[in-house]
């Protein structure tokens, strides 16, 4: 059965940095733009950034854009999103999803098709 699975979260303290990973298995990333969401406590599921299918276009929300970094190595079937001076504002459980296509897309929960079931990040002293 086809799955996503999330790693390396944990906690951190304000400025610090984590690396947190999606990979797949029973299917295979290359047809996929690859998504990460956040859900933080008491709100809803927000975008945080995606790539595109070939990793040459990436896209990122406004409050991450230049701390935020996401790869993919379509060889290991991992995406990674690579977080550095994290805020106590990103706290949250990180999500990531597949949708079939080359291109990143709106930001849509409801149009993905594979979803991991979260990494939890505590940004704190």
């Amino acid at each position: 059965q086809p799955q996503l699975a999330e790693s390396g979260g944990g906690q951190v303290q304000p400025g610090g940095s984590l690396r947190v990973s999606c990979a797949a298995s029973e299917f295979t990333l290359d047809y996929y733009a690859i998504y990460w969401f956040r859900e933080a406590p008491g709100k809803e599921r927000e975008g945080v950034s995606c790539i595109s299918r070939s990793g040459g276009s990436t896209d990122y929300v406004d409050s991450v854009k230049g701390r935020f970094t996401i790869s993919r190595d379509n060889a290991k079937n991992t995406v990674y999103l690579q977080m550095n001076d994290l805020k106590h504002e990103d706290t949250a459980v990180y999500y990531c999803a597949a949708q079939r296509g080359t291109h990143c897309w709106y930001y849509d929960y409801n149009n993905m098709d594979y979803w991991g079931k979260g990494t939890l990040v505590t940004v704190s002293l």
